[in-house]
């Protein structure tokens, strides 16, 4: 089984920083292409930002120049480094990796973790 942990969400004011954490755990071979989603209340799930086993990056529009995506291999853990803050980024935020595990490859996502941003 391989499961997904997210941290670092929270209230912040507009135009501040977070940091969002997803480390994988379990029987992992491999993890492939990383991702961050977020779904606002009444608004569907949307990709935020990728990241692929090789280093390759792209970002919704919304966020580009102010959101960083990156990961660590060798802990197995993504990040989503959050700046310039804005209402519109409030949301649940969900981390979702390709794994290939003992037996099959298949996408994992986390538990989510809230993101407040007050104006």
């Amino acid at each position: 089984q391989v499961q997904l942990v997210e941290s670092g969400g929270g209230l912040v004011q507009a135009g501040g920083s977070l940091r969002l954490s997803c480390a994988a755990s379990g029987s992992i071979l491999r993890i492939y292409d990383m991702a961050w989603y977020r779904q606002a209340p009444g608004k569907q799930r949307e990709l935020v930002a990728g990241i692929t086993s090789g280093g390759s990056t792209n970002y919704v529009d919304s966020v580009k120049g102010r959101f960083t995506i990156s990961r660590d291999n060798a802990k197995n853990t993504m990040y989503l480094q959050m700046n310039s803050l804005r209402s519109e980024d409030t949301a649940v935020y969900y981390c979702k990796m390709v794994v290939l595990g003992t037996i099959w490859k298949n996408d994992y996502w986390g538990q989510g973790t809230q993101v407040t941003v007050s104006s």
